[in-house]
C-alpha cells in the first residue's frame, strides 16, 4: 500500500475543482492510496480502517475472501472511508481515465459523509486516530488478561447491533433554540405515553403554548405551565419522577452493562468496560453507513456519471466508460443493485422537482393527463436533491420518493419464484408492479436490528430481563443461545429474554403466502450456561 504519485494526485485535485463548481462540498485535505487486491482483501474485514483493533473473526473473513477470490477473481475499483481527512483506496491496475471517473465517485461519497445529518456524530473526530489508540489499549489488555479479552470482544460484538444510534444522534447539534427538558417531557412523553391524549387535544396544547409565548414573551413557557398544572395536577410529580429515573437510565443494552453490570463493576473486571466501550463506539460510528447505503451509492453514481460525461478526459474512452458504468449501475430484473436504484431515484427526483411535482399544486391534481403535462419549470431540481442528500436516510428516501410514477418510468416490478415440478427448475415471474409492493420489498432489504428493551420491573433477584418488541420479524433462533450466553457472562447472573415466535397455520399457496400467521410469546432463560425455553 502506497500513496498515489504526484501525477495522479494532480488529476484528483482537478476533479475536486470541477466537483466543487458543481455544488459538492467537502474538506480540502484527502489521502489516496494505491492498493493491491491482496491489500483490499485484508482491509475489508476491518471496514478499510488499517488501525482498527485486531479480532480473530477478521482473520477468518480474510481467509474466506481469499478463497472466494481464487474461484471468482475480480478487481474492486475503490473504497473510501469517513475519516478526517477522508482516506480512499484505489486498485493499482486502474488506468488514468478510469481514475478520473472513480475520483468523482469518491468525492461524492466524501460530500455525502460530510453533509448528511445522519453522519453528524462523526464530524468532530478522526476515527483512524481513535482506532489506533483503541488498538493499543486492547493489545496491552491482551498481554495482561490473555484470551479473556477476545471472549469479551466476542460477547460485546454479539449485541453491538442494538446500540442506540438515533438516541446518540438526537443529543447532537440541537443549538440554542433547544426546548427545555420540561417542555420536551410534556409534549413527547406526558401527553403521548402517559396520558395518551387525542390528536385534537394535543394540537390544542400546542396552540396554547404558542399563544402563551406570543402574549407573555420570555415568560411564555412559565405562563403556559401554570395552565398545565391546573389541568393536569399530576404533571409536576410525573416530571420529577422522570428526571430522577432518567439519571439511572442507559440508552442501550451495551451501555447498561457498562453502567450497571455487577460483574463489570468489580474492581478486577473494570478493564472489561473499556473493551465494551470500544465496541460500542465503533458500532455507532458505522451505523449511518449501514442505514444510508442506497442513498450514498446512488449519490456517488449520479455524480460520477454527471461529471465524467462533461469532462474532456473522457474523449477516446467512451466505450470502456460505458462498459464499466453499465456494470456498476445496471438495474437487475431480479434482486437489488443499490448503485442503480439510488442513481435512478436521484435522476427522477431532480426531474420531478424541476417540474414542480413535489408542490401542493401538483399533489392536489386527480387527473392523470393533467399530472403528465404538469410543468412549472422551477429549475430547482438540483437544489432539491442536495436537500435530500442532507436530510434523508435510506428508509425516508425510499418511503418518500418510490411512488407509482417512478415504478412505471423505470418499468420495475417485484419478482416471485416458484418451482416447476415437471422440469425441476425455478421459475421467476412478475409478482407485482404496484409501488406499495416494490417499496415493501425494498424495506425488507434494509438494515433493521431488533428492538430489545430492558424490563426493570421483571428484573428481580439479580436476573436481567430483556423484552423483544416484535415488529413483524422474529429473532434468528440459531443465534439466541450464544448471544444470551455472552450477555450472561457480561452481566454475571441469569438472563431472560421474552420474544415472539411465528406460528404458521395452514399451507402456503403457489405464491408462497401462508394461510395465517400468529405470534406466540416465548421466554428464554440462560442460567449457568444452560438455556431453557418456556411458552407464556
Amino acid at each position: 500500500m502506497e500513496l498515489i504519485d504526484q501525477k495522479t494526485k494532480a488529476i484528483m485535485e482537478g476533479c475536486k475543482e470541477r466537483a466543487r463548481s458543481a455544488g459538492l462540498r467537502f474538506g480540502d485535505e484527502t489521502l489516496e492510496y494505491l492498493v493491491t487486491n491482496r491489500d483490499m482483501l485484508e482491509l475489508a474485514p476491518k471496514m478499510m480502517i488499517p488501525t482498527l483493533y485486531d479480532y480473530w473473526v477478521h482473520d477468518v473473513e480474510v481467509l474466506r475472501e481469499k478463497g472466494k477470490y481464487e474461484l471468482y477473481p475480480g478487481n474492486p475499483y475503490e473504497t473510501v472511508i469517513n475519516t478526517r481527512p477522508a482516506i480512499s483506496f484505489y486498485n493499482d491496475n486502474n488506468p488514468d481515465w478510469l481514475n478520473v471517473m472513480i475520483f468523482y465517485h469518491v468525492l461524492a461519497h466524501i460530500d455525502f459523509f460530510q453533509n448528511n445529518l445522519y453522519f453528524r456524530h462523526t464530524w468532530d473526530y478522526d476515527l483512524t486516530g481513535q482506532a489506533l489508540a483503541d488498538k493499543r489499549l486492547i493489545a496491552r489488555l491482551r498481554s495482561e488478561h490473555g484470551r479473556w479479552v477476545d471472549y469479551v470482544i466476542e460477547f460485546a460484538r454479539g449485541i453491538d447491533n442494538l446500540v442506540a444510534f438515533h438516541g446518540e444522534l438526537s443529543q447532537l447539534h440541537r443549538g440554542e433554540t433547544r426546548c427545555s427538558a420540561r417542555l420536551d417531557f410534556f409534549f413527547d412523553i406526558f401527553l403521548q405515553q402517559q396520558r395518551i391524549v387525542s390528536t385534537s387535544e394535543y394540537m390544542q396544547q400546542i396552540e396554547a403554548y404558542n399563544q402563551a409565548c406570543e402574549e407573555a414573551g420570555d415568560m411564555g413557557e412559565q405562563s403556559f405551565f401554570a395552565g398545565v398544572v391546573r389541568k393536569y395536577p399530576e404533571f409536576e410529580a410525573a416530571f420529577d419522577r422522570y428526571e430522577s429515573e432518567k439519571s439511572t437510565q442507559s440508552p442501550d443494552l451495551l451501555q447498561f452493562l457498562i453502567d450497571h453490570s455487577p460483574l463489570l463493576n468489580r474492581e478486577e473486571n473494570h478493564w472489561m468496560k473499556s473493551v465494551l466501550q470500544i465496541v460500542r463506539t465503533t458500532s455507532i460510528y458505522f451505523q449511518p453507513q449501514i442505514r444510508t447505503k442506497i442513498m450514498n451509492e446512488g449519490w456517488a453514481s449520479y455524480w460520477h456519471e454527471t461529471l465524467f460525461l462533461q469532462d474532456d478526459r473522457i474523449r477516446g474512452h467512451e466505450i470502456p466508460f460505458a462498459r464499466v458504468n453499465a456494470g456498476v449501475t445496471a438495474m437487475p430484473r431480479v434482486g437489488l443493485n443499490p448503485y442503480a436504484l439510488g442513481m435512478r431515484l436521484f435522476y427522477f427526483i431532480e426531474k420531478a422537482a424541476d417540474r414542480g411535482c413535489y408542490s401542493f399544486a401538483y399533489r392536489r391534481l386527480c387527473n392523470m393527463e393533467q399530472k403528465r403535462h404538469f410543468d412549472q419549470k422551477t429549475g430547482k431540481g438540483r437544489e432539491f436533491i442536495f436537500d435530500v442528500r442532507e436530510n434523508y436516510s435510506d428508509f425516508t428516501f425510499l418511503n418518500s420518493f418510490v411512488d407509482q410514477d417512478f415504478i412505471d418510468h423505470n418499468q420495475l416490478f417485484v419478482a416471485g419464484k416458484r418451482l416447476d415440478e415437471e422440469r425441476m427448475v425455478w421459475q421467476y415471474y412478475v409478482k407485482s408492479r404496484h409501488a406499495d409492493d416494490y417499496r415493501q420489498m425494498l424495506f425488507d432489504s434494509l438494515y433493521h436490528p431488533p428492538k430489545i428493551v430492558l424490563d426493570h420491573e421483571k428484573s428481580r433477584e439479580g436476573a436481567l430481563y430483556l423484552n423483544h418488541i416484535i415488529e413483524g420479524k422474529p429473532l434468528v433462533a440459531e443465534y439466541i443461545a450464544n448471544t444470551m450466553l455472552g450477555i450472561e457472562f457480561l452481566w454475571g447472573g441469569p438472563v431472560c429474554l421474552e420474544t415472539s415466535e411465528a406460528v404458521v397455520k395452514g399451507e402456503s399457496d403457489e405464491k408462497g403466502l401462508a394461510a395465517e400467521i400468529t405470534w406466540k410469546r416465548v421466554r428464554y432463560q440462560m442460567k449457568e450456561r444452560k438455556l431453557e425455553r418456556t411458552f407464556l
